[in-house]
């Protein structure tokens, strides 16, 4: 399982590869923003899915209550990342909205 960091460290170091205003050839900025929306929102449901698993398998016994706790704060840290990219999104719609014409 990888996790959310290396995942944001991949991203940059692929970002500083492009260069500064500069596009990869056959993609397009809006469908990358979309992929890595999709992704982080993706990975926020399946820690959730982790967390939720693991807790059942606590219940039962079969699982330590280190990696219950683990779980659920990956899931949590998870959440939190998409909550902040979703404020940042607003945020930026509500400057383009504020912007004269």
């Amino acid at each position: 399982m990888t996790s959310p960091i290396s995942s944001a460290i991949g991203a940059y170091v692929n970002a500083a590869k492009v260069g500064p205003g500069l596009e990869p050839m056959g993609q397009s900025a809006g469908a990358n923003f979309a992929d890595l929306v999709k992704g982080a929102a993706e990975s926020a449901l399946q820690s959730g899915k982790n967390a939720e698993a693991m807790t059942l398998q606590a219940v039962d016994g079969s699982a330590e209550v280190a990696d219950v706790v683990t779980a659920v704060a990956e899931a949590e840290l998870a959440l939190q990342t998409v909550v902040a990219i979703r404020d940042q999104v607003v945020a930026a719609y509500q400057e383009i909205l504020r912007m004269p014409i």
